[in-house]
């Protein structure tokens, strides 16, 4: 049994935080389906190191250009080319898993991070362009996409919720989930045919509070304001997923909202290189990982039960942060909004490095 597989005996699903032209036809992706791997993430950062970072694309982009293509198009061809065929490997991993895993997830634009009615075209036209039971839409969770993802739910979507940082952002995000829900059954649909995510950012939160960690002269706290955030979450996925509101919904088949472990890289090389891998262990939860932290856990990683340890020592821990005079919700608030900024900037360079192939 691979490590993979191990942590999905303990409820957790591994997903693979990547994607390129040469990972999908090489066999690659394949080879990890086979050690158990059980989904697929992209974003527009992952999308600019495919194109921009290698002559995979020029050929294609060449052509289209001589068709007449805009950039934009010719971004999008690329990009659904391989989503389609990533999803295709995958859909017997979301036959037996029976819909609860074996996705591709693409994002919308980052140009409608603000725009309500922009998210829920585009993400239709996405889905329909894709034509494929295991496909995710990712929104942002920014008060403009969560209306986006009450109404993707309620149309028979599934939806990954993307740049979470905060509980309190957590909270909102799972409650229009479970609107979406209920319009959907309301409009006669099958609750069981939707599923969704909501990815909760984490090494970046580490990131950011160190830094005021060194001014608060709060040192010893460094490096655990990431798990102790998750651990928290969790605690909240457990309260919102129980209970007769709950309870009505998953008699009619809807599934849960799993967290989803987003950001799981190391930013800090002082840190050890599975931290938030090894740390949040436990279900039912995905954890998305890029291609280096999953070669460390593979390699070293602990496959044991850890997301539902110490959840007093999270909720301690952020307790004093906030009597340091750390204002967490304020720092994730800015971090949010910097991914917004920061796949935005991604989309622009890659709209730069096709027109530069395309010369």
């Amino acid at each position: 049994m691979s490590k993979i597989e191990e942590l999905a005996t303990l409820g957790q699903s591994i997903w693979y935080d990547d994607i390129s032209r040469r990972f999908v036809q090489s066999g690659e992706l394949q080879a990890l389906i086979a050690q158990g791997l059980r989904g697929i993430t992209s974003n527009p950062a992952i999308f600019e190191k495919a194109i921009a970072g290698s002559a995979d694309y020029e050929e294609e982009i060449k052509k289209m250009s001589a068709a007449g293509l805009e950039t934009e198009a010719i971004y999008e061809e690329l990009a659904l080319k391989d989503i389609a065929q990533a999803a295709d490997l995958m859909l017997p991993v979301y036959t037996a898993a029976d819909g609860q895993d074996g996705y591709v997830s693409i994002e919308v634009s980052p140009k409608l991070a603000y725009d309500t009615a922009g998210t829920i075209a585009e993400a239709r036209r996405l889905h329909k362009l894709l034509g494929r039971r295991n496909i995710m839409i990712k929104v942002p969770a920014t008060a403009q996409g969560l209306p986006a993802l009450t109404e993707l739910i309620a149309a028979g979507l599934s939806v990954n919720v993307t740049l979470i940082f905060n509980i309190d952002n957590y909270r909102r995000v799972a409650a229009a989930y479970l609107e979406g829900l209920k319009a959907l059954s309301r409009r006669g649909g099958q609750l069981s045919g939707v599923s969704s995510v909501a990815s909760f950012f984490v090494s970046r939160i580490d990131a950011a509070v160190d830094a005021e960690l060194d001014k608060a002269g709060g040192a010893a706290l460094k490096g655990k304001t990431a798990i102790a955030n998750a651990k928290n979450s969790y605690l909240a996925f457990k309260e919102r997923f129980a209970g007769p509101e709950w309870d009505a919904l998953a008699a009619r088949g809807a599934r849960p909202q799993r967290l989803l472990w987003a950001s799981t890289g190391v930013k800090n090389p002082a840190y050890p290189d599975t931290l938030y891998v090894d740390g949040l262990i436990g279900g039912p939860t995905v954890n998305t990982v890029p291609p280096a932290t999953l070669k460390a856990f593979l390699d070293h990683g602990t496959a044991a039960p850890t997301l539902e340890k110490d959840s007093a020592w999270a909720l301690e821990h952020l307790a004093q942060l906030a009597r340091l005079g750390i204002d967490l919700g304020t720092i994730t608030d800015r971090l949010q909004t910097e991914g917004v900024d920061a796949f935005g900037k991604s989309f622009e360079n890659i709209m730069t490095a096709i027109r530069a192939k395309e010369a």
